[in-house]
């Protein structure tokens, strides 16, 4: 009886380390997480094991140990982007009309975009290898396509061509070459894609 005492205070009596333990554990992989995600945010494609350690205040070992599977460090970055684009889905139309509406996906896009463009950088980068990257991303592409379709009137949402064409227009793609290839600021970017839209919508009505 003395000796099943004493095993079970013992068994009592570690507890606190364990949890001490598992507490600094996640503790480690919180910081490390927070490091890799603000220096891809700084624009660090693939930031490498040294950077995040020292962004983490942590060792090499612990960032290795946190992070031998690459998915899972993908799968925080693919949050941070499902997190914006999902806060800017649920955000209500300030538009009643459906021609308002399509233009001002634009804007909606262009904010979220102006956002999440780090992580689409280092996400596409690291895409081919990542099953994680690649299946976010189609369901990132599925997602825009179905909000398109659901905000234009149906007769211009079965018109093939030119839903493809608005859709491309809205795209991260288009948003890109404009902000970064032609070195548009956000306004004019926004502007542009509008009047492209508009011509389309105009001609697509007068038949």
């Amino acid at each position: 009886m003395d000796r099943a005492r004493y095993l079970l205070s013992q068994s009592h009596a570690d507890e606190p380390s364990v949890d001490g333990r598992r507490r600094r554990g996640q503790d480690s992989r919180a910081r490390i997480v927070q490091a890799m995600l603000d220096l891809v945010r700084e624009g660090h494609v693939s930031p490498s094991a040294e950077l995040v350690a020292a962004r983490a205040d942590v060792g090499l070992r612990t960032v290795f140990r946190h992070f031998k599977d690459l998915e899972s460090l993908y799968r925080e970055m693919s949050g941070v982007i499902e997190a914006e684009l999902l806060a800017l889905a649920e955000t209500p139309f300030k538009a009643t009309s459906w021609r308002e509406r399509v233009l001002e996906l634009v804007e909606r896009r262009g904010w979220a975009y102006e956002r999440i463009a780090p992580f689409k950088h280092a996400s596409e980068v690291h895409r081919h290898q990542s099953p994680t990257l690649a299946l976010d991303n189609a369901k990132f592409v599925a997602g825009a396509r179905d909000i398109l379709r659901r905000e234009l009137p149906a007769s211009l949402a079965d018109d093939r061509d030119l839903f493809e064409a608005i859709d491309l227009l809205l795209s991260f793609d288009a948003w890109r070459r404009l902000r970064r290839d032609q070195q548009l600021g956000p306004r004019d970017a926004t502007e542009v894609l509008q009047m492209s839209i508009q011509t389309l919508l105009r001609q697509a009505e007068r038949g």
